[in-house]
C-alpha cells in the first residue's frame, strides 16, 4: 500500500475478529511506532499486549471500575465485562513520562499518541482493522493499577486490533479549508 494512500485512506474499524495479526506482524506495528515523532529520543510509552482468556479479565477490571459508583447498575457493568471481547488482540498504549529539561510531559504524551497512530497506520497496511478507544476509564486509577501503571504512566488509549468483515468502509471527503488558515502577522 502506498504511503500517501494510506494517509487518505485510514478509517477505524469497529467490529473486528479473529485472526489477530501475528507475531511477525505485530513486530512490524511496534517498530513503525518507534519512528513517531520524539524530540530528545525518550521513546516515552510502551504497549501492554491483552488477547485470549486476558480480555475477559479486563473486562473484569473495567467491571470493578464502574461498580465503584453506586449509580451504575447491572447493564453498565456487563456493557464494561464485554467491551474487550470486541477484538481478538487490545494494545493499551502508555505514556512513560518523565521531568526532561527540553521535552515538557504534554509533549510527550503527543509523541505516545504519534506511536499509536503510527500502529494504526501499519495494522491498516497489513490489512487489518483497527480502532483506537478511550474513556472514562482510561483515566480509572482502579484501571490503570490493575494494569500495573507506574505513578509516572497514563493510558493514552486501548487500540482494537483484529480482521474485518466483508469490505472497509470509505471515508468521507473532507475539504482542507475548514481545518486550514493563514496567518497574516
Amino acid at each position: 500500500m502506498q504511503a500517501l494512500d494510506l494517509l487518505l485512506n485510514r478509517v477505524s474499524v469497529g467490529r473486528l475478529l479473529a485472526p489477530a495479526p501475528d507475531a511477525a506482524q505485530r513486530e512490524l506495528m511496534f517498530r513503525a511506532a518507534l519512528r513517531a515523532p520524539d524530540h530528545g529520543q525518550l521513546r516515552p510509552w510502551r504497549f501492554i499486549t491483552i488477547e485470549g482468556d486476558a480480555r475477559g479479565r479486563l473486562g473484569e477490571l473495567f467491571a470493578e471500575a464502574q461498580a465503584q459508583d453506586p449509580a451504575n447498575k447491572a447493564e453498565v457493568l456487563d456493557k464494561a465485562r464485554a467491551m474487550p471481547l470486541r477484538a481478538p488482540l487490545l494494545l493499551v498504549v502508555v505514556a512513560c513520562l518523565s521531568e526532561h529539561p527540553k521535552v515538557p510531559q504534554e509533549e510527550q504524551v503527543l509523541s505516545a499518541g504519534c506511536a499509536a497512530h503510527g500502529v494504526l497506520l501499519a495494522a491498516q497496511a497489513l490489512g487489518f482493522g483497527a480502532i483506537w478507544r478511550t474513556g472514562p476509564l482510561t483515566h480509572h486509577p482502579h484501571v490503570l493499577a490493575g494494569l500495573g501503571l507506574g505513578a509516572n504512566e497514563k493510558i493514552v488509549g486501548f487500540l482494537y486490533l483484529g480482521s474485518f468483515e466483508g469490505e472497509r468502509r470509505s471515508p468521507p471527503a473532507l475539504e482542507t479549508a475548514g481545518f486550514v488558515s493563514a496567518w497574516q502577522g
